[in-house]
């Protein structure tokens, strides 16, 4: 499934945060945008309807969680991205990246490491 941008800003928050109530949530979002307390209620109930968020009922007050790890819905939608713009193709994208974004030299290591991983698994299959 496949998460809005407002719906993946709260994600994002409660992936760094841990569990936390629509308050702590709007709290955190309020520091960058314009967010109103009902907005942020709404959004998270339907986040959890769609399976998004798992909800914690004790006390008064609801604490919800992410049910998706940041992995996963980064691997989502990465793949949605290279099908859609890229028409499949992951090295398009890696071109494209590169070409418009200068990378660190730490950044070029990971990816020359990240490559020296994927060449090993497959010699090794």
């Amino acid at each position: 499934m496949k998460p809005t941008d407002s719906e993946l800003e709260i994600l994002h928050v409660l992936w760094t945060s841990g569990p936390s109530t629509v308050r702590q949530v709007h709290e955190a979002l309020s520091q960058s945008r314009d967010l109103g307390y009902t907005t942020a209620l709404k959004l998270m109930q339907i986040m959890h309807e769609k399976g998004l968020l798992t909800r914690e009922e004790s006390n008064r007050s609801h604490t919800y969680a992410a049910a998706v790890t940041e992995e996963e819905t980064q691997r989502g939608l990465v793949d949605r991205f290279v099908e859609t713009a890229f028409r499949g193709s992951a090295s398009k994208l890696v071109m494209q990246v590169l070409g418009q974004h200068k990378a660190s030299r730490q950044e070029l290591d990971e990816i020359k490491k990240l490559l020296n991983q994927i060449n090993s698994s497959d010699e090794s299959n």
